[in-house]
Formats: structure tokens, C-alpha cells, sequence
């Protein structure tokens, strides 16, 4: 089963795929939007919709952010084989790199990443993001997948000279608003095979930048939700950016920043692809001054 969130006329809506179509949920199972859906833990009603005729076409819908209302967003860095390579610190760290973001980072599928007036260093990460289904504390790996409502893709966009502001300290850069994106759908996780298959790709205007399976993570999608839920309970509707590839545009000589027009495409045939175009903040160049180093 595929969902996705979407708006026609303004009006916000959530639904399910069928071929080129979307079943609209909302009137249908009184839910507001998926987040409440996978709150209250009602994909199996979704799913009985699946026979239903399409209110909608999806080239007539606009794709929204997949989960209106997230919870906690975790990312995991330097994952990837090969990624610590691309760091000046080579320390083998015995658990997972971890830090959050905030919902207003993230915009939906089709929709423009923003670059900030204050920084030319916009960076794109093309990850395979986690959607928690069932709440957990302390999951064991084995029951990791149980938990799982489903898998969607996304771009944890980064500005990277604002990651470097201070000393372990990667906030700042990684919550600018509308500067990475989600979706465009949830495939849920029962129509998912062997996760470390999935072939992840992320494009730069048709050039091929990033080229990966989960196969090569140092710690797996399993691992993830396993040591997330030792120190905090995860909740439906909970994220999880899982990491990215190695290829991101700061590890090219010269790097190589996102400018306006630039079309991102994040890519996992199970999953499909999240598309966005870059634009820039302020259009016309004027916007408020970065500010002063203290």
C-alpha cells in the first residue's frame, strides 16, 4: 500500500495510490491527515479503500510534506561505506552519530528546496527515511521491523557552512526552513522485501551523484530503531532519516553547492523518486544580512 499527503485547491487531503490516482482518506475514515492516521494506528482501514474508484489524478494534486504533523526526526550520520573516509576524523565510533530536526526543515515532493539569502552552501543528502508504526522502547533488532509503518525517501538538504559554526554542533545547518524535503509517498512495509536491496540513487539535473544499498551501512535500519528506542520510546509517526551515500556536493574539489534551477532527484525503485527544484529565498538578492560572528 502507497499513501501520500496532497492538496487540491488549497484544500489538504491524504490518500491512497491506485495506479495513476489517489483515493482521498480523509472524509472517508474521519482522520485529518496521516499523521493522525498512523497515531491512532489505522493503516489497515486505509487499506480497505484499495478497490475504491480515485477522487483525484495525481498530476492534478499538489504533493504536500508526507507527514503533516511528524514526531521526533532523527538522522544518522556518516553511515554509509565510506563516508567516514570523507572526514578529517577517522575515529571508528562504536554507536551511531544522531541529531534531530524539525519539521519546518522539510517541504513535500515537487515542491521548491529554499536557499537561504544567508548562505550559498545549500548541499543535498538523498536518504531512505524510516516512518515508525507501532510504539517501542527498548526493541530488540529482531522485532526492529515490526515497528516499521513503512519506508519513503528523503533529502536531508544541509547547509554545510552553518553546520561548522561551532565545535560538535550540527543544528544550525540542518533545520533551515524548507531546506530538505520528504516523500512522496509511504510504501508501507509489508510490500518491501529484504531492505539492504534497496538501490538508492540521488540525481543533480540528470547527473548521477550518489549510488548505494542500505548493504553498506555501518548500522542498519534494524540497529537504528533499536538504539533510538533505548533511550527514548518511539511513537507512530516518529522518523527516522537512516543516512546517506557518499557523493554529496561538499566532498567535490571544488565542492559543488545546489543553485536556483537545480532539479534533485532522490530515487529507490521500490519507493520511487522525490523530485525538487531550488529557489532562491529572496529572488531578487535582497534579504537580511547573515549575522555578525561573536
Amino acid at each position: 500500500m502507497r499513501l501520500t499527503s496532497f492538496s487540491v485547491d488549497g484544500r489538504h487531503d491524504f490518500g491512497l495510490i491506485a495506479g495513476t490516482g489517489v483515493v482521498a482518506l480523509r472524509d472517508r475514515l474521519g482522520v485529518a491527515d496521516l499523521s493522525e492516521l498512523l497515531t491512532q494506528g489505522r493503516l489497515a482501514d486505509a487499506a480497505n479503500h484499495g478497490d475504491a474508484t480515485p477522487d483525484h489524478q495525481l498530476a492534478d494534486v499538489t504533493h504536500e510534506r508526507l507527514l503533516p504533523r511528524p514526531g521526533k526526526i532523527f538522522c544518522i550520520g556518516v553511515n554509509y561505506g565510506g563516508r567516514a573516509d570523507e572526514y578529517a576524523d577517522k575515529s571508528d565510533a562504536a554507536y551511531p552519530s544522531v541529531f534531530v530536526r524539525f519539521p519546518e526543515s522539510f517541504t513535500g515532493h515537487g515542491q521548491d528546496l529554499v536557499r537561504p539569502s544567508e548562505s550559498d552552501q545549500l548541499d543535498y543528502e538523498g536518504e531512505i527515511v524510516v516512518v515508525i508504526g507501532r510504539a517501542g522502547r527498548r526493541i530488540p533488532m529482531a522485532e526492529a521491523r515490526s515497528h516499521i509503518a513503512g519506508l519513503s525517501l528523503g533529502n536531508e538538504g544541509t547547509i554545510r557552512d552553518w553546520v561548522r559554526h561551532a565545535k560538535f554542533n550540527v543544528t544550525q545547518g540542518k533545520n533551515w526552513e524548507r531546506s530538505g524535503a520528504i516523500g512522496p509517498d509511504l510504501v508501507t512495509i509489508d510490500e518491501i522485501g529484504d531492505v539492504e536491496q534497496l538501490h538508492l540513487t540521488t540525481r543533480v539535473n540528470g547527473e548521477l551523484r550518489q549510488n548505494d544499498t542500505p548493504a553498506t551501512m555501518k548500522y542498519s535500519i534494524e540497529y537504528q530503531v533499536h538504539y533510538l528506542s533505548t533511550f527514548v520510546t518511539l511513537q507512530p509517526g516518529d522518523v527516522i532519516f537512516s543516512g546517506t551515500p557518499t557523493g554529496a556536493g561538499a566532498r567535490f574539489d571544488p565542492p559543488r553547492w545546489l543553485v536556483p534551477g537545480d532539479i534533485i532527484e532522490v530515487s529507490v525503485p521500490e519507493l520511487g523518486t522525490l523530485r525538487n527544484t531550488v529557489v532562491d529565498e529572496f529572488p531578487s538578492g535582497d534579504g537580511p544580512a547573515a549575522p555578525e560572528p561573536q
